[in-house]
């Protein structure tokens, strides 16, 4: 066995695990990465995995991984970062180990992380959201279930881990009725839940017994949903309700979409940035303007207050089409 792979296991178990107490997604984003980085240097040097060499991983073959992530796999440049991220945390820990090749290491540490562009955040209007919750047929005991799990990720906003990871204990449908979510960073905060949601989700939590510890959206077996089953819920509905709401067969909708809705719904309430990156769980409210960039009424009233005097405030309409017709003889 090789020096890289004690140093791969110390990596996971003492640095990840013992120093950093990582959370159990950074460890399995981190897994993920090194499963992929180890499959392309077999392919590409037919060396097995347990038997590579720290040296086998310099900066051109890490580069070669980096554009092989992006370019025949398909992920996204914000992706091929992240997977740069966690072979920088691999080689900043292998410094302290195995100074003897410190310059190889400073060369892949030196590899930049790329720039990509940044696309306005698809949301769902008001229409949009009703014909969503309108999709499942309530029937039947999926369809209530599809139904809930919607309704709750418009109005919270959680994102599809919390969501999926929600257990009975975590929903108090009392006065002042709120979940309670333990989100990225392993923070903990409660959301407040609406009159529609709490009855939605009581008559459905009703059906069952319930212990303390069960999911509240469970799958055919009673175990929580996965990630893949909520998407796989939220296209299945977005597919069926652009029947009746066309303005969503030109949009990807995906649970993280519901996300973005609930955001620009208190946006559009008047809700400060600072606040709306509490409900959301965002780390700093920096993160929370790319929906004021998404929202183009905002711009609009802004604009209305900067127009000349004696000036109609709003946006251009044309005339109409046979006056124009008849303008331009």
């Amino acid at each position: 066995m090789s020096t890289l792979a004690p140093t791969l296991e110390a990596f996971f178990t003492q640095r990840l695990m013992t120093q950093k107490n990582a959370s159990p997604h950074t460890i399995a984003s981190y897994r993920d990465c090194f499963r992929l980085l180890l499959a392309f240097v077999h392919d590409k040097t037919g060396t097995p995995p347990s038997t590579l060499r720290i040296d086998d991983l310099d900066a051109p073959m890490i580069a070669a991984f980096l554009d092989h992530l992006e370019h025949d796999r398909g992920i996204t440049i914000s992706s091929r970062n992240t997977r740069l991220a966690a072979v920088r945390s691999l080689f900043r820990f292998a410094a302290f180990r195995h100074p003897e090749h410190s310059a190889l290491i400073q060369r892949v540490l030196a590899i930049p992380s790329k720039r990509g562009e940044r696309a306005v955040v698809c949301f769902l209007t008001p229409p949009e959201v009703d014909a969503l919750l309108a999709s499942p047929d309530r029937s039947t005991r999926i369809g209530r279930r599809d139904h809930a799990a919607l309704l709750i990720a418009v109005q919270t906003g959680l994102r599809v881990s919390e969501l999926t990871g929600l257990r009975r204990s975590d929903v108090h449908l009392g006065t002042g009725a709120y979940l309670e979510c333990h989100g990225k960073g392993r923070k903990h905060r409660s959301t407040p839940l609406t009159r529609r949601s709490v009855a939605v989700l009581r008559e459905f939590l009703a059906e069952r017994t319930c212990g303390p510890d069960d999911p509240v959206f469970p799958g055919p077996r009673g175990d929580p949903l996965s990630r893949d089953a909520v998407r796989r819920l939220v296209e299945r509905h977005a597919r069926a309700a652009d029947k009746r709401c066309p303005s969503l067969h030109t949009k990807q909708i995906s649970p993280h979409v519901l996300r973005h809705s609930c955001a620009m719904r208190l946006l559009e309430a008047g809700t400060d940035l600072a606040t709306i990156a509490l409900w959301l769980g965002h780390e700093s409210p920096a993160t929370t303007q790319i929906y004021l960039h998404a929202h183009l009424a905002l711009k609009e009233r802004a604009l209305a207050r900067t127009t000349p005097p004696h000036t109609a405030p709003g946006r251009y309409r044309p005339s109409d089409k046979l006056m124009t017709f008849l303008e331009q003889l």
